[in-house]
């Protein structure tokens, strides 16, 4: 009865307390977004040196790390992020800041996932989500199939994929090698796609 106990606790709370920190995240996401909008941050390339300037040579490291806690915690949406890197770096550094970012969050979602099982992840993923793809779990090198194609392509929930491939045999080698080649393809369309966007608004303010 304690585990069934603790198992419905794990699977109610999680879920709720990132209901609210997503909304959270995404409020002040906007509201950053709108003050570097205002400090012409995104619209000159002197400003940007300013705001980079004060961080110096740890601003690549504090961008990678919030990208690392984006993936693990989805609590500010993944394509501020993304564009953010592109338009803040460049497209190059952007594109490689993203990338190591998110795979390094990609890798320790399997890990907690493999550490505190399925209660975690269908706590973290909700049950819509947890119960459309967990019938895929058992089928062994379908599944592996699967997993390298969403994350190839850039419409699959995959910071929750992660976490259950971390329920699957999927060895952490093979896992990491997925993650190295299939996400540049959807980090170089997200954050090439979502600049675009932002720079094409930024033109009729």
């Amino acid at each position: 009865m304690e585990a069934q106990t603790n198992g419905k606790t794990i699977n109610k709370y999680p879920r709720a307390i990132w209901n609210v920190l997503s909304i959270i995240g995404a409020v002040l996401a906007v509201v950053l977004f709108c003050e570097g909008f205002k400090q012409g941050i995104f619209t000159s390339e002197e400003a940007m040196q300013a705001f980079l300037s004060q961080y110096g040579a740890w601003a690549p490291l504090l961008f990678v790390t919030i990208q690392i806690l984006q993936v693990v915690m989805p609590i500010i949406p993944g394509g501020i992020t993304l564009a953010a890197g592109v338009l803040l770096f460049g497209p190059w550094w952007g594109f490689l800041y993203n990338y190591v970012g998110i795979c390094i969050g990609s890798v320790l979602n399997f890990l907690l996932a493999r550490h505190y099982g399925r209660p975690f992840v269908k706590g973290i993923a909700g049950e819509r989500i947890f119960n459309k793809y967990i019938g895929r779990l058992s089928n062994g090198k379908s599944f592996e199939r699967f997993f390298a194609i969403s994350i190839f392509l850039p419409v699959a929930p995959d910071d929750y994929l992660c976490m259950l491939a971390g329920l699957t045999q999927m060895e952490l080698k093979t896992f990491i090698l997925i993650i190295l080649l299939g996400k540049p393809a959807s980090i170089f369309l997200y954050s090439i796609g979502l600049t675009a966007v932002i720079q094409y608004f930024l033109q009729l303010l």
